[in-house]
């Protein structure tokens, strides 16, 4: 059997995507939102672990199902495709993250707030702070991050996913398309029924009971843990 498979990828002469197609966005979108929960886990360790010396795994997901942070993925393949498809200085490419990180911070707080009523950060008391969006020294490190992603993570990264047989990776692809479009839906849709649940509209629909019965805001609060309701 395991021959079989063998020689059944042997066949497969077609380099998976290549170049920034969208398969590469795509997978790179996935592996973004997986690296991004685990970034804001460690750092949630480490805080907890110094302000009350005790250990404790946090939970900063994106969405309900599987440890994806859509707003890292988006962030990271919209970076990779706007900013790898040309070669440019990294000192470019520095200035260009920065501005790019803080805007698409600032920007997800505010529609957060206007659409679903939510904050899931404030930075209104930490330094050269943008509305309490986002701050110039995170800007600098988002600079800082893209730099090193778009000169030196990508090309690794991008030999390593077309070195995936086609024979895999389309189907995997497609898999992975049809799950976390779903897993983004039922959480938007819970985060939205949960909004309107805060201010005291009951369910019309079957969905909504569903819903309510399912998603509730003390289940909401174990995913989104840093999730605060704004009026």
């Amino acid at each position: 059997m395991i021959k079989k498979f063998k020689n059944w990828l042997k066949k497969d002469d077609e380099v998976f995507a290549k170049g920034i197609c969208f398969s590469k966005i795509f997978l790179i979108f996935i592996i973004g939102c997986f690296i991004g929960v685990l970034h804001e886990n460690i750092l949630g360790f480490i805080k907890h672990y110094l302000k009350y010396q005790e250990f404790f795994w946090p939970s900063h997901k994106g969405v309900i199902y599987g440890p994806f942070n859509p707003l890292y993925g988006f962030g990271i393949a919209f970076t990779i495709w706007l900013l790898a498809r040309k070669k440019r200085h990294p000192l470019k490419t520095f200035i260009y993250g920065a501005i790019l990180g803080g805007a698409i911070e600032y920007i997800t707080s505010y529609l957060m707030e206007l659409v679903l009523k939510t904050k899931s950060w404030d930075y209104s008391t930490y330094f050269l702070n943008i509305d309490g969006r986002t701050t110039i020294p995170y800007m600098i490190f988002w600079g800082f991050a893209i730099m090193v992603l778009v000169h030196f993570i990508y090309p690794i990264l991008s030999k390593w996913i077309e070195k995936i047989p086609s024979k895999i990776g389309k189907p995997l692809v497609v898999i992975l398309v049809i799950f976390i479009t779903l897993d983004m839906i039922i959480s938007f849709t819970a985060l939205g029924r949960a909004t309107l649940r805060n201010k005291g509209y009951e369910p019309i629909t079957v969905v909504g009971e569903f819903y309510d019965q399912v998603y509730t805001d003390e289940f909401l609060k174990t995913i989104y843990t840093n999730m605060k309701w704004v009026k």
